[in-house]
């Protein structure tokens, strides 16, 4: 007789955690689903499908309760923590992003150590693109490994950043991190919010649809039960992507998404003024491919997202083409989008409000300061788009990958170390061992603990640093890896340095 296993969803009426739960709703015969969510009538609702069934037990509850997680968890063989409070919503509460996304991942990681199941339970975390923040063009191609760089004020991004060094650093023996990148889907076709105008023409993302997030799910928890799951898959950090089919700019994403509507002159709709520059996170991916050849999850490319679109706004859709085939017709439609984006940036977060406000921090973040702001034409025919996408620039990780992962040694460990503008402090290291916690210190003089796995392959860096503020001008001038995603995009004089008004250390 089969042995069923207990799978614990967090986030489940989330974006990604509905379609998990969705997917392994066919395998009720080979396990037993947990259910952590929030009791409120929205969940209920989205769970409501579920509440009967033999096979799943919903615990409701807060995450941030640690005697309710270690209820959730005492007996959990797989845990799939993919509750989060994300951007935009997380833009506007920093200190309620830290105590979810830092809290919850503090929670569950302390329950399973005090189970005694530190062994054996299977803990899946979902990070996010986000850790690595602004990677425009040239630099647009990215891996695992390259530096973390949250964007500025980006506390979704920081609160994962904290929450994935846990893990990482966690002790126990399965874990991974799975960096999630913008899920396309009906969930995104909905999103109204200023955070589009912080998402620049020339950013590139390497979407992943919300059924193929389920579908990697599931498949990873059915091929560790069924046991044909690798053992070297845990113990690592992957980038989530849909591959080539899911790689597109954003300009172009909107040009694709308005012109299926009969929209054919985006200049009648966006305005380059309104529109960011930098300082939002994306990247196309060196080594997505990684995780697909273990779990087998690519189905859908990016126009699953324009069916999304013409779906969820079919009646305006058609609205919009019988207009645009009358003389005058189409001008009238761009009019009433010019006039709904330009009400988005004047909102709290949006871009017209920072610059109205004179906020020269944002102003400096988003755009490189207000001089560099006016120099931005008027008109998006006047806009020139980045067109050589192909071009790839790999960074440099500081050390000889070329060596099997048995053969790290210390040596190795402190070219990286000086590569970073640090030292490796320690004077022993077990050959191989990638968990072992070493010493160093940074270009700024703070001394910490950190694995090879943490700083080689997470990217990871100075906790001190990454707490205290965003300060990447100086840094960039002290370390040369970290200079690799900072100086293509900035001039040498852009030192300002933007605290923090949250860390992990504010979480009680």
């Amino acid at each position: 007789m089969m042995n069923i296993q207990k799978i614990l969803i967090t986030g489940a009426t989330g974006t990604m955690g509905l379609e998990c739960l969705k997917q392994l709703s066919s395998d009720l015969d080979m396990l037993h689903l947990i259910i952590s969510a929030r009791d409120s009538s929205k969940n209920r609702i989205a769970l409501k499908d579920y509440i009967n069934l033999d096979a799943v037990t919903i615990k409701w509850g807060d995450l941030t309760d640690y005697s309710y997680v270690r209820e959730c968890v005492k007996d959990a063989d797989i845990i799939l923590h993919i509750a989060a409070f994300v951007s935009p919503a997380a833009d506007y509460n920093p200190k309620k992003a830290m105590q979810i996304n830092y809290g919850s991942t503090r929670n569950l990681l302390r329950a399973v150590r005090e189970s005694g199941r530190e062994n054996e339970t299977r803990f899946v975390y979902i990070g996010t693109v986000a850790e690595t923040g602004e990677r425009l063009p040239p630099i647009h191609w990215g891996r695992v490994g390259d530096p973390i760089k949250p964007s500025m004020f980006d506390y979704y991004a920081v609160s994962k950043v904290a929450a994935e060094r846990l893990v990482i650093e966690s002790g126990l023996r399965y874990w991974v991190s799975l960096r999630q990148t913008g899920i396309i889907g009906p969930a995104m076709s909905r999103i109204w919010d200023a955070i589009m105008l912080h998402n620049c023409f020339d950013n590139v993302l390497e979407y992943v649809s919300d059924r193929d997030s389920g579908r990697l799910l599931r498949n990873l928890c059915v091929f560790e039960i069924n046991q044909s799951l690798s053992s070297s898959f845990w113990g690592h950090i992957y980038n989530i992507g849909g591959g080539e089919s899911c790689r597109i700019d954003t300009y172009h994403l909107y040009q694709n998404s308005y012109g299926m509507m009969g929209i054919s002159n985006l200049n009648r709709v966006l305005n380059p003024k309104w529109q960011a520059t930098r300082n939002f996170h994306g990247q196309y991916y060196l080594d997505s491919g990684k995780l697909e050849n273990y779990l087998h999850f690519r189905h859908d490319s990016i126009q699953y997202f324009y069916d999304c679109c013409l779906k969820e706004f079919e009646a305006a859709a058609s609205l919009a083409m019988t207009l645009g085939r009358l003389p005058g017709g189409q001008r009238l439609l761009c009019s009433v989008l010019r006039r709904k984006f330009k009400k988005l940036a004047l909102t709290e977060h949006g871009t017209l409000s920072y610059l109205n406000q004179n906020r020269e921090d944002y102003i400096e973040a988003y755009w490189g300061g207000r001089k560099a702001w006016e120099t931005l034409p008027d008109s998006l025919d006047d806009v020139s788009h980045f067109t050589d996408w192909d071009n790839v620039i790999i960074l440099d990780h500081g050390y000889n990958e070329s060596k099997p992962e048995s053969e790290l040694n210390l040596e190795d460990i402190r070219q990286a170390a000086e590569f970073r503008g640090g030292r490796c402090l320690s004077s022993e290291m077990e050959t191989g061992n990638w968990t072992q916690k070493l010493t160093f210190s940074c270009a700024f003089g703070h001394t910490f603990e950190a694995s090879p796995r943490l700083v080689l392959e997470g990217g990871h860096w100075c906790p001190v640093c990454e707490r205290t503020s965003w300060n990447y001008g100086e840094r960039a001038k002290r370390d040369p890896f970290f200079a690799q995603v900072w100086t293509p995009l900035h001039q040498a004089e852009e030192l300002r340095e933007y605290p923090k008004v949250v860390s992990e250390l504010d979480i009680d």
